[in-house]
């Protein structure tokens, strides 16, 4: 494919990716707000044939996944897309711990009728094997949001399927340069483009990466007829961002290691998950699956749902916001949505930015005892 990479590392091919061949034109491909283009030259309407800029963000994408990609709106919007290929009277099979967005879309569904739901540990290798033989999605989230279990996607996606069904793996905690879920033989690796891809907490975008012709061409139309194409600025921003990927994961995962470790050991802590931690449950499946452990920790504090927003209400430096995978570090309670599964009232997510290490944890650490001290 030629939005391949060459035999370049994925951090110099980064930074090249995306570009136009043609001489002269701007060293980056710029934000190009056209909805319609004059006849032909092959591409008519933006809806329908995409951008410039929208095209870019695909080819830098899809190479780090290994496939082909389509940009979406945002990452829920590219979920909903491979969950419209599904027809009436499908089976889907879903983590129990995974993303509350996702899980509410496959609850929703499943209520209209549109498929049966069937929901398995993450960490239930066996039970995902079997799933594969009888379902028509098998949905993947790893590391899963907020717990970080990671699944065993060289078993499970080698496992028999039944015929035509879809393997998706949401791959975003993770990204391509940790984890290619299409090397492992999964049929779709999801992006939310909002987080590392953009790095910055400055835009919404999602991209469905496949190897399957006529699944890509399938996500597209879905694209095409729901209309949920990215932001022309919104894409731009993501392939700026996309440019420093490796140095911003590189630094931050180096800093979620130091901070796990410390926050195992806080004694305002009664557990810290993190899947670099060798008390991590899926620790073992994560040394030989992923190329870096990520930014993302998760932990409770001693004194319930209480402590945990003290927690919050007493950091500093570390901003207390939704969302993940920036610059800036975020931290923020996760609390259990009815229907969709059960979380510890006290988790909190952490997600680790390019702060100095020394200043987040100094962070962490006054605002643990500060808590502790309100409670």
């Amino acid at each position: 494919m030629k939005n391949q990479p060459s035999t370049l590392k994925l951090e110099s091919w980064l930074v090249t990716a995306g570009r136009s061949a043609e001489p002269g034109a701007p060293l980056n491909v710029p934000p190009i707000p056209a909805s319609n283009f004059t006849i032909g030259a092959g591409r008519e309407y933006a809806r329908d044939d995409g951008t410039p800029t929208w095209e870019a963000l695909e080819e830098i994408v899809g190479g780090l996944e290994s496939g082909r990609a389509v940009a979406f709106a945002s990452g829920m919007a590219a979920i909903a897309a491979v969950f419209d290929q599904l027809v009436a009277g499908s089976r889907v099979v879903l983590p129990d711990d995974c993303y509350q967005g996702v899980a509410g879309l496959a609850e929703a569904g499943a209520k209209r009728g549109r498929w049966s739901l069937r929901r398995v540990a993450l960490d239930d290798t066996a039970g995902w094997v079997r799933a594969c033989t009888e379902a028509d999605l098998v949905w993947l989230e790893s590391p899963s949001n907020p717990l970080l279990a990671v699944a065993d996607l060289e078993a499970i996606c080698a496992a028999p399927r039944k015929p035509g069904s879809i393997v998706a793996v949401d791959n975003t905690f993770a990204t391509p340069l940790n984890q290619r879920p299409l090397d492992f033989g999964a049929t779709v690796s999801l992006q939310s483009a909002t987080k590392f891809i953009g790095g910055h907490s400055d835009l919404l975008a999602g991209v469905a990466s496949t190897r399957d012709d006529a699944l890509w061409h399938a996500l597209k139309k879905s694209r095409e007829l729901t209309g949920a194409t990215p932001g022309t600025l919104e894409a731009f921003l993501a392939v700026r961002g996309s440019r420093t990927l490796a140095l911003r994961l590189q630094r931050a995962q180096q800093t979620a290691m130091v901070l796990a470790e410390r926050l195992e050991r806080h004694p305002q802590v009664s557990l810290a998950r993190y899947p670099g931690l060798a008390s991590h449950p899926t620790h073992a499946t994560a040394r030989r699956v992923l190329k870096g452990f990520g930014t993302i920790i998760s932990f409770d504090v001693h004194g319930g749902a209480q402590r945990a927003d003290a927690v919050c209400k007493n950091i500093r430096l570390i901003c207390h916001a939704t969302s993940l995978g920036a610059v800036e570090s975020t931290i923020e309670r996760r609390a259990a949505i009815p229907g969709q599964g059960h979380l510890p009232p006290s988790l909190l997510r952490l997600s680790v930015g390019i702060e100095d290490v020394d200043d987040l944890w100094m962070d962490l650490d006054q605002a643990l005892l500060a808590a502790a001290g309100d409670g």
